[in-house]
């Protein structure tokens, strides 16, 4: 291939923002805005809703951890391809699933084709970014998540005003995750196949040994935060239908969280730089926690719009920052600590919708569940509260 056949790097991050916007912006996130016309065709309890959408972040678990082993191959381009085609397949399945078991089937792979989709995307993405020396539009490639969710929405409404089924929907959002996967992959096909060793590769863990109590209180308090954020962010659009607030409420409070969560990553990134990473981390769970709060207690449109915001403004910050963390205070080899990053945020957001939809059956509310979501978080926030001794140079 000719160096004038090759992506650019604006191409690159384009390419990386339509990927996650449709297997994270709308493969994994549309359930949420789906879930309240969902429970009513097909009569699922809360308790059930929130078993499909712990078997997503099951899949999302296990397909992390299988793609972290696959990041640094050869043939990761021919697996992020998989998981493209996995993400389209499981999110146009929803057009003809009926029953409960299905569904915990279709989203468990659901899972794990964005698990693929992040991982190995977000790894071919960054790397090119940096050979082409524009790091910084990392940025853009992350910021298609929150597009992805406002996409969602537009087409649901869309759908909706149409007079089409719950179904019918989830056979629109298949059709636009097709055509943004369809442009991504041309993209992605153009990229040698090569790639660059993992850092420290064959080099013995350096965490240092001063490092290590401090990486274990930020392993802890991640998966708290996988906990934390995900009862909001599965129940949100459930919380708005349940307090019999007007439908405009139900998708713009789930597009406030899109359009916050856009430029998200950017606006934390130009904090940790300005100030330490570890503050700016402490200042999004402080914030996350009252978003959290105020959408499962506040009474009105407002307290749910506003908490929305809040969510969408901190979770992809917060998801990015605690990887950058966890690689300063590691040293030299951050393989295996990412590795306990994801499994610790993974099993915290497998818990999280499980635990919340029988706290709300049994209570009668999402207050309770947002409670506990937002203590767990507190309790992040305190594990985080100690200045952090990075490697020298990392974490800002």
């Amino acid at each position: 291939m000719s160096t004038r056949e090759a992506p650019t790097a604006l191409q690159v991050a384009v390419a990386g923002a339509l990927l996650l916007a449709a297997a994270m912006g709308v493969g994994r996130f549309a359930y949420t805005p789906l879930l309240p016309p969902l429970r009513e065709a097909l009569g699922w309890s809360l308790a059930a809703a929130g078993d499909v959408a712990s078997a997503n972040f099951l899949g999302y678990l296990v397909g992390a951890l299988l793609a972290a082993a696959l990041a640094q191959r050869a043939t990761r381009t021919g697996w992020l391809m998989a998981g493209m085609l996995g993400s389209v397949a499981t999110t146009a399945l929803g057009a003809v699933c009926e029953g409960l078991a299905a569904w915990l089937l279709i989203r468990l792979l659901a899972g794990v084709a964005s698990a693929f989709c992040l991982v190995l995307g977000t790894a071919v993405v960054v790397e090119k970014l940096v050979d082409l020396r524009r790091p910084g539009l990392a940025a853009l490639h992350f910021a298609g998540v929150g597009v992805g969710i406002v996409l969602s929405v537009l087409v649901i409404e869309v759908v909706r005003a149409g007079g089409g089924s719950v179904h019918a929907s989830w056979g629109g959002l298949g059709l636009m995750t097709a055509a943004l996967l369809g442009w991504s992959a041309r993209v992605f096909w153009r990229l040698p196949a090569t790639c660059h060793a993992a850092v420290g590769d064959g080099v013995p863990d350096a965490t240092p040994s001063a490092a290590r109590p401090e990486l274990a209180r930020l392993v802890v308090a991640y998966g708290l935060f996988g906990f934390g954020y995900v009862v909001t962010a599965t129940f949100i659009v459930a919380m708005a239908r349940g307090g019999g607030h007007a439908p405009l409420v139900e998708p713009l409070t789930w597009a406030v969280v899109g359009l916050l969560a856009a430029p998200s990553v950017a606006a934390w990134q130009h904090l940790a730089r300005r100030t330490n990473v570890f503050t700016a981390l402490r200042v999004a769970f402080a914030l996350e926690a009252g978003g959290v709060l105020l959408a499962g207690y506040g009474s009105g449109a407002a307290a749910l719009l506003v908490g929305g915001a809040l969510l969408g403004a901190t979770f992809m910050g917060i998801t990015a920052m605690g990887l950058t963390a966890a690689r300063g205070l590691a040293g030299r080899h951050p393989g295996g600590v990412i590795g306990w990053m994801t499994a610790s945020f993974g099993l915290g957001q497998l818990v999280g919708p499980a635990v919340a939809g029988r706290l709300a059956e049994a209570s009668g509310g999402f207050g309770l569940p947002s409670l506990v979501a937002a203590v767990l978080l507190g309790i992040g926030l305190w594990l985080l509260r100690e200045p952090p001794r990075l490697a020298p140079g990392a974490g800002r």
